[in-house]
């Protein structure tokens, strides 16, 4: 079946962007990213960066501005002035070593912070989760890590862009 569009002609069976899994996830993430940023703005004068890095260092997954970029998937030199911001802000302190290898811990100012946003984040993961039932998490979880490791494997060879599939990744 062949449909006539402004540009020509398409095939029905042709997807629409709406219809991409990526673009699907990615709206859902916006949405997610948009009600958190209002959120701890609000209740707490942070943006959704300082908050990435605040609950990465609170929660001992992170000590340098480095690794606190890479596990927030936000670019150094934008993690660089995120933590400058919350150095001044009085939330983080440096360590004397190299740039941006340098160890950041909290103050006690940042810890407190650091307790009511990740208590805000804790009541935020129960409503959406109620959405949901028990199995739904669970498939949810599966499906999420599978999804992530795909996504990973294919970034690393590039298969997405040269033809390969996700059964080429996952042998």
């Amino acid at each position: 079946m062949v449909e006539a569009t402004a540009g020509g002609e398409t095939l029905a069976t042709d997807m629409v962007i709406t219809e991409l899994l990526s673009f699907r996830l990615h709206r859902v993430v916006n949405a997610f990213e948009r009600s958190a940023a209002l959120l701890f703005r609000r209740e707490f004068d942070v943006s959704l960066g300082e908050w990435r890095a605040l609950a990465l260092l609170g929660g001992g997954v992170a000590s340098t501005t480095n690794r606190i970029a890479r596990l927030a998937g936000i670019d150094p030199a934008q993690m660089s002035r995120i933590v400058t911001k919350l150095v001044d802000r009085g939330f983080v302190v440096r360590s004397s070593g190299p740039g941006n290898s340098s160890p950041i811990s909290l103050t006690p100012a940042g810890q407190r912070t650091y307790r009511g946003l990740i208590a805000a984040a804790r009541t935020r993961n129960t409503a959406f989760l109620s959405a949901l039932t028990e199995d739904e998490i669970v498939h949810l979880n599966s499906a999420l890590e599978k999804l992530a490791t795909l996504a990973i494997a294919m970034e690393r060879t590039g298969s997405d862009r040269e033809g390969g599939t996700s059964a080429d990744i996952t042998r």
